[in-house]
Formats: C-alpha cells, structure tokens, sequence
C-alpha cells in the first residue's frame, strides 16, 4: 500500500483513598460529550489501502457524530506499525488483515474481529519485470516483501503453486513502502505489493502483474479488528462505529465521485489512481459480512479461511501455535447492522 508491538502499602486510610481516587478517575472517563457519546475517543488505526480509507469518509461526512461516537483516526504509513500498535495496547482497533491477526492471537493478545471492510480482488500482486514470463520464471531472481505481512504470505501461495519454495528466490525481506520505489529503481526482479503501491510500481517502473490476489479468492480478508476488552467494555460504542461505516458505504453509492475525491486527497494520489485501487478490492455489504462469518467449509467463510491460513503460517514457522479462530471472530456487530 504512500505510501511503507509494586503495589503500594496497604493501610485503611491509603485504600479508601486509592477508592476515592479511582471512583473520581472512572467518573471522569464516562462523561458523556453533548451527543451522548462517551468522551474518551475510540482510536482506530488505519495504513495505506483502499478499501481502509473509507475511514476517512466515515469521519469527512459526519458519520461519526451521527451515531454518537467519539472516534480518533490514527495514521500509520507502515502497515506493520499499525499491527504492533494494537498488539501492544496503543490503540484500540486496527484495519489489519486476517492472516496478520493470526499471530498476535497464537501469542495469547485478545482481539476481536468484528467487521469486513472489502475481500483483495486484484489490490494485492507480485509485480514483475516485463520480461519474466511467469512465477516458475521468478527461480534465482530478486523479490522483495516484508516478512510475515499478508503480501509474503501470497508470495509464498504462488510459488507453492508453482512448484517453488522461499529457498529458490533471492528473497529480500523489505517493507512495501520500501519495496516499491526498489522495483522502480530496478533493484529487484520483481515486489510484492499492495495498493497504491502495486499501481505506482506498474506505471512508473514498467512493470506487469505477475501473480495478484485475483488468483486466490478469500485468502485476503480485510478487517476491522479491536482489542477483546474494548469490545467487552463498550460494545455500544463498537456497533455505532460499525454502522457509521456501512452509512459511508451507502453515501459512496450515492456520490462516488465526491467520495473518491476525498479518499484519493488523503491517500495523496489522484482520483483516477484511487479509483484503480478501488476496482482491486470487493467491498463487503452488510450481507456480505454476515455470510462471511457464518462457518462453511469454504474460503468465503472466515472461520475456514483463518484456520487454513494459521495452518499455513505454523508450517512456514511463523506461527508456533495455531490459535483458536472461531474465538477471534464477533459476529453480532454486523448481524444487527443488518437486521439480524
């Protein structure tokens, strides 16, 4: 994607004091602000990719202060920042994919999935040099991605179905912040990247599209994912952000040329590029959402879609235990967005 985890001493008068202060403290943060909105803000973290900037809309269009929900967009250019920021508690929620939600989870950190924005349909690609005629042709040749990211798990998904493996590239473990203007400078042989990076790479490094997402449906899942206690301490809070979102989605129906011209100003490309990144993911309905967290034995089902992928990760080592998906997954958000 502009674009790269001593208590003190114990006396009856120090206790009821500790109390007091703690009593004060908890008031303090459940204040409610004029719209009914509790006045700590909700920190959302988000990082380059196009289906993710509909955060901005959401805020840009008031969407927010409409269902009463106090909420701080925070801004990570490099994906990975944003993963360890929730995994360390900097923030309450992040737009993160599945499979780069798996290992935090294998390490005990409880998060909650509890939205799809968009499935990547073509936004996630190996880009190549023109003359490289497949991923068989990619044997001996210098890829970049960076390591564990959702990008090098694709990157290992097309050479495994190609009859390769990590050993028979010259892999170099590069952020795709990093990895793109590589490519352009003609430093590697070919880079895994996302959106807008992937359409930067093609148009300005010469590249093609070797290998995208389009050739492994459901493996990229896009969510909003929250820390377990946020969800379990203001739930209310979480189902009006979610609803807040699928109004944006509704106005973007609506006015998608205003939308795309906010979204394409904060992603710093142009309209016309934006719209490219947007024509690579599926954006998920309220339908949509509650399907994909129904269970089925399919990758349209996030329950199957994150159990293989964890079994993938701990074959490759990145994971040591495959953690309990079902456990990760809240539908109930989605399923009353819809109706349910």
């Amino acid at each position: 994607m502009n674009l790269t985890w001593k208590r003190p001493r114990s006396t009856l008068f120090i206790a009821l004091s500790i109390l007091l202060v703690t009593v004060c403290v908890l008031s303090a943060c459940n204040k409610k602000d004029s719209s009914g909105s509790t006045s700590e803000p909700i920190s959302i973290a988000l990082s380059p990719w196009p289906g993710w900037f509909f955060w901005y809309l959401v805020e840009e269009k008031g969407f927010f202060e409409k269902h009463g929900v106090n909420v701080k967009l925070e801004w990570f250019p490099v994906y990975s920042d944003s993963l360890q920021a929730l995994a360390t508690g900097k923030v309450d929620a992040n737009s993160q994919t599945l499979s780069d939600t798996l290992p935090a989870a294998a390490k005990g950190i409880k998060l909650k999935a509890v939205l799809v924005n968009d499935n990547s349909n073509g936004g996630d690609a190996i880009v190549s040099k023109p003359d490289i005629g497949s991923v068989k042709d990619l044997k001996g040749k210098t890829v970049a991605t960076e390591l564990g990211t959702v990008d090098h798990l694709l990157l290992l998904t097309a050479l495994e179905k190609n009859g390769l493996g990590e050993t028979d590239i010259n892999y170099v473990n590069m952020t795709v912040n990093d990895a793109g203007p590589a490519f352009i400078a003609g430093n590697t042989d070919a880079s895994v990247l996302w959106e807008p990076f992937q359409t930067k790479a093609v148009k300005e490094g010469k590249g093609k599209v070797l290998f995208s997402s389009k050739e492994t449906p459901g493996l990229i899942p896009d969510l909003l994912v929250f820390r377990q206690s946020v969800v379990e301490d203001r739930a209310d809070d979480v189902q009006k952000i979610i609803d807040a979102w699928f109004d944006a989605l509704e106005y973007f129906k609506g006015h998608e040329a205003e939308s795309i011209e906010i979204m394409a100003k904060k992603a710093e490309t142009t309209p016309e590029d934006f719209k490219l990144g947007l024509e690579s993911i599926k954006l998920f309905t309220k339908e949509d959402n509650v399907n994909a967290f129904g269970k089925r034995e399919e990758y349209t089902s996030l329950s199957f879609t994150g159990k293989k992928t964890a079994e993938f990760l701990k074959k490759l080592d990145m994971i040591s235990d495959i953690p309990d998906v079902d456990v990760l997954l809240e539908p109930k958000f989605v399923q009353k967005a819809a109706g349910g």
